[in-house]
């Protein structure tokens, strides 16, 4: 019967990237049975997801952010666009590097259909194809969509993610796109 209990844990432990079979096996987090493990190894599904849904969510940002550098007319939209590419390049590489860590596949391109405020092709095509002020008004208006949707899943990673650096970018994300929100709104008020 030990023998069984021991299998069972060991196969928890191979199988699961969550440390809800240890605790029930325990009855402790299985963080706080091995002291050398690093806070940034503890991890759950909802952190994983997280990464592998904001790194093509802010890539499709960064594309989009790159392209007011030739198309838009109104300086504060230049300026805002090359805010978020800075802001997010770096942070793309942060996600992938944790998943890189948790062992988890990075995503190779596309986008989830079910993945909130995601330009679809046309709108992407759409807006390629405008140039000053209504590539401006456009930028802005899709822009506010996908800001909206990171929000949302940040908002996700902070309640239900079980890494303390995840839930940290979650958090930042959430305040900075906020801020630009409020930023790219005051914008299409005044277009």
């Amino acid at each position: 019967m030990a023998a069984g209990a021991l299998a069972l844990v060991s196969a928890c432990g191979a199988e699961s990237d969550s440390t809800t079979g240890h605790e029930a096996m325990s009855g402790a987090p299985a963080a706080a049975t091995t002291a050398s493990a690093q806070p940034s190894v503890t991890f759950n599904d909802a952190d994983v997801i997280f990464a592998q849904m904001m790194i093509p969510h802010h890539e499709q940002a960064v594309e989009t952010a790159e392209l007011a550098a030739s198309r838009a007319a109104d300086p504060e939209v230049k300026e805002l666009a090359a805010r978020i590419e800075a802001a997010q390049d770096p942070e793309i590489q942060t996600l992938k590097g944790w998943l890189a860590e948790w062992g988890k596949p990075v995503p190779s391109g596309g986008m989830g259909h079910d993945m909130p405020g995601v330009m679809t092709e046309e709108e992407m095509a759409e807006l390629e194809a405008a140039k000053g002020t209504a590539f401006d008004r456009l930028f802005a208006r899709l822009m506010v969509v996908h800001h909206e949707g990171a929000i949302e899943m940040a908002r996700t990673e902070q309640a239900d993610g079980a890494n303390a650096q995840a839930k940290e970018l979650a958090k930042t994300i959430e305040s900075t796109q906020r801020a630009e929100v409020k930023e790219l709104r005051t914008i299409l008020d005044r277009l």
